[in-house]
């Protein structure tokens, strides 16, 4: 679809996960700017809240009910749910079950998209003129992103590599990209994960970072804010001179 009809006829909601409301609005608001940028109407619904992936990931998947209920009813009616998380996306999409399967819910859940896949294939984004980022990066694909939303291509399984975020990125000026040894390991924050099993959790991130900074990366990059705040987490506790900030950000044309 041509982006002019795109912009005239689709309504498109912007879902914050919530830790992003609560400790990184900027990146909430990059967001929705990115999406203004390519002329894209877009309505947030003022009632939404959290979609319930923690308390299905701690196992009180039935807790959850409530909550996706309030998601399903704010979102319900719209084209397409952007939203700058994948693990939040894939709970949406996949585990959006512990109430009733209506049309409408199952409408939600195949309208959900992270930012990334929503940029690359619905938008067709891969000029970002106003953007310039003169900085070496590491770019962190999260688990959810690499293995379920497939945003770009996996060590386990053979085939032609691909990178969807890095397509993205390659539209900003001046950015010069890093490789680390361990390009698609786990970070180990995983929700629940990084709380039930800390020392496993922390020392994971703490060789993510140091595989990003023994490559050379000035800045981490990624989609998923949740992996860069475990990640910043150990390297302040590392004394580590790493630096993170979202895609959502440089693509909106922010300065280091």
């Amino acid at each position: 679809m041509p982006l002019f009809l795109f912009k005239e006829l689709m309504k498109v909601a912007l879902f914050i996960p919530c830790f992003i409301d609560a400790f990184y609005p900027e990146v909430g608001i990059a967001t929705l700017e990115l999406l203004e940028r390519f002329g894209i109407q877009v309505d947030y619904p003022q009632e939404q809240t959290c979609c319930g992936q923690p308390m299905a990931n701690s196992g009180a998947h039935a807790e959850a009910a409530g909550t996706e209920r309030v998601f399903a009813r704010n979102f319900a009616g719209y084209d397409y749910i952007v939203g700058p998380s994948a693990s939040c996306i894939h709970h949406v999409r996949e585990h959006l079950t512990a109430l009733e399967q209506t049309d409408e819910v199952k409408k939600v859940r195949a309208n959900a998209y992270e930012l990334v896949e929503f940029l690359h294939d619905v938008v067709g984004a891969r000029e970002f003129p106003w953007a310039e980022f003169p900085h070496r990066v590491g770019l962190h694909n999260s688990c959810s992103a690499l293995r379920h939303l497939k945003e770009a291509s996996i060590s386990e399984v053979a085939g032609a590599p691909f990178s969807k975020p890095r397509t993205l990125l390659e539209g900003v000026k001046g950015i010069e990209f890093v490789k680390p040894a361990r390009p698609d390991e786990c970070c180990g924050f995983g929700g629940t994960f990084s709380v039930t099993e800390e020392p496993v959790s922390v020392r994971m991130g703490q060789d993510k970072v140091r595989d990003h900074l023994n490559a050379g990366a000035e800045y981490i990059v990624s989609g998923d804010m949740s992996c860069l705040m475990h990640q910043q987490g150990c390297a302040e506790r590392m004394k580590a001179d790493a630096r993170f900030i979202h895609i959502a950000q440089v693509l909106n044309g922010a300065r280091a």
